[in-house]
């Protein structure tokens, strides 16, 4: 996979000699733009005051560990990673997937492996920013989806009613009245009137009928 060679590369390691050694094998690559850091938090300052196009990041480092740096720089600024460990591991990869890394590898990587490694790492970030922009769409219209079936409540089963007044029993066993109770228990609000049944018992009067 190719790539512009006059990319801007951070190295975030803390070991002088092995950082000298990187630094040695992008400059045989032909890689020239090269800033280094010691410690995990410079790395996260490095990246966003000068925006790397790809971070070299270390695991082990004082102050903040390569994974936490890493996950900080996606946060504040989303930047392809590559996370070198002197130990191949399943866990630490996928903490290093997890925590926003596009490429992992050992150390000390060689110049094909490193090569291969920064390749990946920016092929990937673009994936992995479309995926969590997509991610963030489908947790948002989850969340407003559940919002929006927490405000709707529908009457289900049987309902209590007294033959008589028409009282409703609710699951404690109080009664209310019928208004009372769809007001409580639905999104329905109830207005009064007069059947036409009602109207001619209690208001013959004004019939229609009389």
């Amino acid at each position: 996979m190719a790539y512009s060679k006059n990319i801007k590369v951070l190295v975030a390691e803390d070991d002088y000699l092995v950082s000298e050694m990187i630094v040695r094998t992008l400059s045989s690559l032909g890689i020239r733009n090269l800033v280094e850091a010691s410690t995990g938090k410079e790395a996260v300052e490095v990246t966003l005051a000068g925006r790397p196009d790809v971070v070299l990041m270390d695991i082990e480092m004082p102050e903040m560990d390569g994974i936490e740096a890493t996950q900080k720089i996606q946060e504040l600024c989303p930047t392809p990673v590559v996370i070198l460990s002197a130990h191949e591991s399943a866990d630490l990869a996928r903490r290093a997937s997890e925590a926003g890394a596009a490429a992992y590898m050992t150390k000390p990587p060689d110049a094909a492996t490193l090569d291969r490694s920064i390749a990946i790492a920016l092929a990937r970030h673009g994936d992995i920013l479309a995926l969590r922009v997509s991610v963030a769409e489908l947790r948002k219209k989850t969340l407003e989806l559940e919002r929006a079936l927490s405000e709707i409540r529908t009457l289900r089963g049987i309902i209590p009613m007294c033959m008589f007044c028409k009282k409703i029993r609710d699951d404690e066993g109080f009664w209310h009245r019928v208004e009372e109770y769809i007001a409580e228990n639905s999104e329905a609000t109830v207005s009064h009137g007069l059947c036409e049944e009602c109207l001619k018992r209690n208001y013959p009067e004004l019939s229609t009928d009389s």
